[in-house]
């Protein structure tokens, strides 16, 4: 495999504005606060409702789970900060698998990254559409089912047609929303905590490591999003600076937040009830404050939480695109910019999502939206690989320009847990997932072959002598 990009390097991202690099009011660069509320806003989906009942029968060693996974994470997102410092390009891992080992990875890494964002989105709009039930009640209606989980999934691509200065605000007003409640409920939680509540230290018939490796199996997914600052970072401002501070800063907030609130949960419900919950969040609110509105509540929670998800996700969903579209390695109409947004990555994002969605609702065949997004699980840690493997290759190249030499030993040790991150990350996405996963990774390379194809008779064409 080559070394090195066999197209034209391109030109350096334009500033944000109609994407041919004039200002517009609509467009504006990130500023730390919104990068940070794009990374803790994309890894705090709706997962975060559910996660204490679903780690709950393995006890509270599952807390030992987080712990470790949160180092992963950290590592994850430090690592992408020396990227993203390397090349503060909009991309992210796509930038870096290409700078490393060539177009072919790059473009595996783009596509990857881009079936997992629109895949992830019909499945947030579907999963928002059970909370939004306890508020308007819609179930009594498919077509109302329907349109709800639509409408859910275009809001956030109008915002983002509106313009990054929109999209910006959105994130962070909808991140705070979200924050300030489940920071409630944290230290709600350790006034109404009763280690009574807690269980048994290993619950099952697991053995300490088998227990813990299955409660990481749950919670491996919980933070997927560290890379939205690196994917965005043609529209952060100052982002050989700001791009690794956003993404250690805000994969510790949303990591902090994971374990106060699973860890309040666990002090307040009782461990037998909690194992068997469905609402887990609902049941802590009712006996922290008493009461029957916690249903009410966890929804409106889950609601902005997961509008706030589906907004920055939105966003990574056309940056991946646009720029392997900038290197040929994706259509041409992907590249285009209006208010600082590639529009036709959102446009066709959202369309592909809807129509999952649709299908999800209307084809009655019950698991095969469930496998699609395991499925996802699996793309999205394709580009983790791929970026920790092309640090390492920056790394150990021996360039001065790629590695700071004292301190080449920590970023490697530094890198190889990352690695290893991504590397559990496949492995607790299954056996079905994976197989399933590299099907969906093999159909693109028709489209890579496509593309290569028409680069390579645009180049001899321009190279032909002309009469």
């Amino acid at each position: 495999m080559s070394t090195a990009p066999t197209t034209p390097r391109r030109a350096p991202d334009p500033a944000p504005g109609t994407g041919t690099g004039s200002p517009s009011k609509h467009a504006r660069s990130f500023g730390l606060p919104v990068a940070t509320a794009l990374v803790m806003g994309n890894i705090i989906g709706g997962g975060i409702f559910l996660l204490p009942a679903s780690v709950a029968p393995y006890g509270t060693i599952s807390l030992v789970a987080f712990g470790v996974l949160t180092l992963g994470a950290i590592a994850l997102a430090l690592v992408f900060g020396r990227l993203a410092r390397r090349l503060p390009k909009t991309g992210g891992p796509y930038v870096y698998a290409r700078e490393a080992f060539g177009d072919f990875a790059g473009f595996l890494t783009a596509w990857s990254y881009w079936i997992t964002t629109w895949v992830s989105n019909a499945a947030l709009a579907v999963a928002a559409v059970g909370y939004l039930d306890v508020l308007v009640p819609v179930h009594g209606s498919k077509a109302a089912t329907i349109a709800a989980a639509l409408l859910l999934q275009w809001l956030p691509a109008l915002a983002n047609l509106a313009g990054t200065r929109y999209v910006g605000a959105v994130q962070l007003v909808a991140t705070v929303l979200k924050f300030l409640p489940l920071l409630l409920v944290a230290v709600g939680g350790l006034f109404s905590f009763d280690s009574a509540n807690l269980g048994p230290f290993r619950a099952g018939d697991d053995s300490a490591l088998g227990a813990v490796s299955a409660s990481a199996a749950i919670l491996l997914f919980s933070y997927l999003g560290v890379e939205s600052a690196a994917v965005s970072a043609g529209e952060v401002r100052d982002p050989r600076r700001n791009v690794g501070r956003a993404t250690v800063l805000g994969t510790l907030a949303a990591a902090a937040l994971y374990l106060l609130t699973t860890l309040s949960v666990f002090g307040t419900v009782p461990h037998e009830r909690l194992v068997a919950s469905t609402a887990p969040f609902t049941d802590a609110v009712d006996l922290m404050f008493g009461g029957s509105w916690g249903g009410t509540a966890v929804a409106c929670m889950a609601l902005v939480s997961m509008v706030g998800a589906l907004n920055g996700w939105t966003l990574l969903s056309a940056q991946t695109p646009y720029a392997a579209a900038r290197d040929g390695l994706f259509p041409a109409v992907f590249a285009r910019k209006r208010r600082g947004v590639p529009t036709a990555g959102v446009l066709v994002t959202v369309v592909l999502a809807s129509l999952l969605t649709v299908y999800n609702y209307t084809a009655g065949t019950e698991g095969v939206f469930e496998t699609l997004v395991l499925v996802t699980t699996f793309t999205a840690t394709v580009p983790y690989l791929l970026s920790t493997a092309a640090q390492l290759y920056f790394l150990l190249s021996g360039r001065s320009d790629r590695v700071h030499g004292p301190r080449l030993a920590r970023d490697a040790v530094l890198t190889l847990a990352a690695f290893g991150f991504s590397l559990w990350l496949v492995a607790g996405s299954g056996y079905a997932a994976v197989y399933q996963g590299v099907l969906f990774l093999f159909a693109g390379v028709l489209v890579y072959a496509w593309r290569a194809a028409r680069r390579q008779r645009t180049a001899a064409a321009d190279e032909a002598p002309r009469p």
